[in-house]
């Protein structure tokens, strides 16, 4: 390493210097990987220089969780070489990987619910007293000094099934630091996360970053590339496209790399009509939860429910919908009282609801594509004489397939094969099929890559331009402000404030959220 050539960063860059030797971290050369039907990597190389953050672009489908995943032990390539540190390496599973020096945190959570954060943490690795058991205290120790390293404020004894998601990320993170790999794999960390979670994240990485670990981080959001990145890789449709320093390239020119095009409205928002009062919602409460929460929500009207993470708004959304019913307070829609109790109750009166969660609450992760698609209407539109009308079903959701641009061979996959954004526009084709007219979303574009996000959107516009009522909860500042005809924000339970559209800024929305 000493022999190396360094190139500086620009004066004034947070870019550390990039190593432009051959001593490479990880190298990846020629991987081809097939599944029935699809060519997920088709001939893609990547490389990992130590002490520098490598970030991986590209839209859902593009190839870059699977890349990952050959790289952590997950996947076998059917062909092409793994070097790390130079040397050739055939990975045989997961624990392979970790003992070369690879770890990853994966976008979609793997922690076991019933167990403590330090027992998800030092699994198979526990330390053991002179009789061969646990040592709890140790175990305990381990894990505070863990923490204390990366200044998380967790209970090390807590169950992992009472964090939030956020708390769930931090423990994931605090995992794969654990094991001092050289490589780290980071796939979305983010997306659960609050701007202060992020930036507390961004330092951990710094400090990892200084050591000489190579990080390799997953995103889609363009602001966590040009504040963390080194360098940039784009994927696209399972192939390679080239490899940047983040210092050299703009936000469009990421984006045209990543899609093929162009995208000149991120947030196609349409003026449209605002209609009656739909669903009017007064004093409504879940107790020990969230209290005396009044809003109204209009025909053709996107009304964005923002607030930091825990301060009730999935909960809400929750409650309207039936999942938690309400302890107290009125759910009225078109004019009458409506009593929801149950999910069934809220789809009764027009209702659909997206949750944040696509792994836990959304998806079937073992059936297919078809299955998970159709749940929600086969009690319903398309049944006659208790006989489901499977012909006309089937291509209806091969339409809404089409129309969300969801990549699958066919609707006979299973939906866990699929991307994490694919998956989640599987999820909306669901709620659409019922052709709501309330329609719930909570965090409808987290994990999804710019393209698919730019479509969605439009595809809310358009549904409230034809007069569907969307509530729709959002974790990312710029989809509230660019979608939302008012805000609701809430802090710690309670509605703070109500903003029209032409006077909602950033600042003014944190102020109420943090009140």
């Amino acid at each position: 390493m000493s022999s190396a050539i360094l190139e500086a960063a620009p004066a004034g860059s947070h870019t550390f210097a990039v190593e432009r030797s051959t001593g490479y971290l990880l190298e990846v050369h020629g991987v081809r990987k097939a599944f029935p039907g699809v060519v997920a990597l088709d001939n893609v190389q990547f490389k990992l220089r130590p002490g520098t953050v490598h970030a991986l672009m590209g839209e859902n489908g593009a190839g870059k969780s699977t890349l990952m995943k050959i790289i952590a032990g997950v996947y076998i390539p059917d062909q092409g070489e793994l070097r790390v540190k130079g040397r050739a390496l055939t990975l045989k599973g997961p624990l392979d990987a970790l003992d070369n020096g690879i770890a990853m945190i994966h976008q979609e959570l793997n922690l076991m619910p019933y167990m403590t954060v330090a027992e998800n943490i030092w699994i198979r690795r526990e330390p053991l007293n002179r009789f061969g058991f646990v040592d709890h205290a140790e175990l305990r120790r381990r894990t505070q000094a863990l923490f204390d390293r990366l200044v998380i404020d967790l209970d090390p004894e807590a169950e992992v099934r009472s964090l939030s998601i956020a708390s769930r990320q931090m423990v994931e993170i605090a995992k794969a630091v654990s094991f001092e790999s050289d490589v780290l794999i980071m796939d979305e960390p983010t997306s659960a996360l609050t701007d202060k979670e992020v930036a507390h994240l961004f330092r951990i990485i710094r400090q990892l970053r200084a050591q000489g670990k190579g990080i390799v981080y997953i995103t889609h959001k363009m602001n966590e590339l040009f504040d963390i990145a080194d360098e940039v890789s784009v994927f696209r449709d399972g192939k390679y496209i080239d490899t940047k320093l983040s210092s050299e390239v703009t936000r469009d020119d990421i984006i045209k790399m990543m899609v093929g095009r162009e995208i000149t409205q991120m947030f196609p928002k349409e003026e449209v009509p605002i209609g009656d009062v739909v669903m009017s919602v007064k004093n409504l409460a879940v107790e020990g939860i969230f209290k005396d929460i009044s809003f109204d929500l209009r025909a053709g009207e996107i009304l964005g429910l923002a607030g930091l993470v825990g301060s009730g708004r999935s909960n809400v959304a929750e409650a309207l919908f039936g999942v938690v019913p309400a302890t107290s307070g009125d759910i009225v829609i078109n004019g009458k009282k409506a009593l929801i109790d149950t999910p069934a109750a809220a789809m009764a009166h027009g209702m659909a609801f997206l949750t944040e969660d696509r792994k836990d609450t959304g998806c079937f992760l073992i059936l297919d594509i078809l299955s998970n698609m159709e749940t929600a209407v086969l009690s319903k539109r398309y049944v006659s004489f208790g006989f489901v009308r499977s012909g006309e079903l089937r291509r209806d959701c091969e339409e809404m397939s089409r129309t969300l641009r969801v990549k699958t061979p066919d609707l006979d996959e299973t939906i866990q094969n699929l991307s994490g954004g694919n998956q989640q526009k599987v999820l909306i084709g669901r709620w659409l099929l019922t052709k709501p007219k309330i329609l719930i979303l909570d965090e409808p574009t987290r994990g999804i890559d710019v393209g698919a996000k730019a479509e969605i959107h439009r595809l809310v516009s358009k549904l409230a331009g034809e007069g569907v009522a969307v509530l729709m909860i959002s974790s990312e500042m710029p989809e509230v402000l660019g979608m939302s005809d008012r805000v609701v924000v809430m802090h710690e339970g309670r509605v703070t404030g109500i903003v029209d559209r032409k006077d909602a800024d950033q600042v003014r929305i944190m102020e109420l959220a943090s009140q």
